[in-house]
């Protein structure tokens, strides 16, 4: 309830009998929720017909129209403060689980036939933990038994081949959404490419060098607290689990060096609870840098 007016606020309490009052505030409650779906509010809801008193919730739209599924059972009844707090933890809930599917999925087919059946920020979780397993692979002689700098410039061409892949997909016939979710993998993938190209260059030969460990590095972790594992974000000696925020299919910034450095300084001040400040002029993009670190 942060960004919402007293107007909003009071607006949205005053409604507990008409929950679907609250759909106009669901963006300031939600970074990238744009809608409930009380059935029959996308073409991908559960139901065909829209029902104005329906208090069952079965799923989340983005404002690039994407849509989550988010179980059965979940309802909004009592206090709109408690059942909202029930729809965060079930959008956490699902995008775990479609996270796992999607890492189990990535491994049993092509990459391009993979990434047609994911939503957006799935596709970019799902490839950093696979781009940093071979990345480490590579690293630690696994690729190329016993050389790990022929190793880092083999997977770096496997890299170069699935950018190749992507450029084919979006030149093709492709839905708004799967157009706008294809290009931020895009752009992910290229900074992926650069690191590996400096990786390369700079001939490093181990995961514990720093070069390596001051990259932000995902893992898919089995032993988790949560059933079925979690993803795991590590950078130097900051280590974060992906708090599965829904952040529908948003574009991503281009990542620079400068970016690096910036990130690399606050994951360091999070982990030892402090705060950061990106100092500098006006228009050069230190909130846009700062929101793009937390996707």
């Amino acid at each position: 309830f942060y960004f919402l007016s007293n107007d909003e606020l009071l607006e949205i309490l005053a409604q507990t009998r008409n929950v679907q009052a609250v759909q106009p505030h669901m963006m300031k409650c939600f970074d990238a929720i744009k809608g409930l779906d009380f059935g029959g509010q996308h073409a991908q809801s559960p139901l065909t017909q829209f029902d104005e008193n329906s208090v069952e919730i079965y799923g989340i739209i983005s404002p690039e129209n994407e849509y989550v599924t988010m179980g059965k059972n979940l309802k909004a009844r009592g206090e709109v403060e408690n059942w909202l707090m029930a729809v965060e933890k079930r959008m956490v809930e699902s995008l775990r689980l479609l996270s796992k599917e999607s890492v189990v999925d990535y491994t049993q087919r092509p990459r391009k036939e993979w990434v047609k059946d994911h939503g957006g920020q799935i596709l970019i979780t799902t490839s950093q933990i696979f781009w940093c397993k071979g990345a480490e692979q590579a690293l630690d002689g696994e690729l190329v038994p016993g050389n790990p700098l022929q190793g880092v410039q083999q997977w770096y061409e496997q890299n170069v081949e699935y950018l190749g892949d992507m450029v084919m997909l979006v030149r093709g016939e492709l839905t708004p959404l799967q157009r706008g979710a294809f290009v931020a993998l895009i752009t992910i993938d290229v900074h992926n490419r650069d690191i590996l190209e400096y990786l390369i260059n700079d001939k490093t030969d181990t995961k514990h060098d720093f070069n390596w460990q001051m990259r932000i590095r995902y893992y898919w972790d089995e032993n988790a607290p949560t059933p079925g594992g979690d993803c795991r974000i590590q950078q130097v000696t900051a280590d974060f689990w992906f708090a599965h925020e829904y952040l529908g299919a948003s574009f991503r910034l281009v990542i620079t060096p400068l970016s690096d450095r910036c990130y690399m300084t606050l994951t360091g001040a999070l982990e030892l609870k402090l705060g950061g400040a990106p100092a500098g002029p006006a228009g050069t993009g230190k909130t846009e840098t700062t929101k793009d670190l937390a996707k």
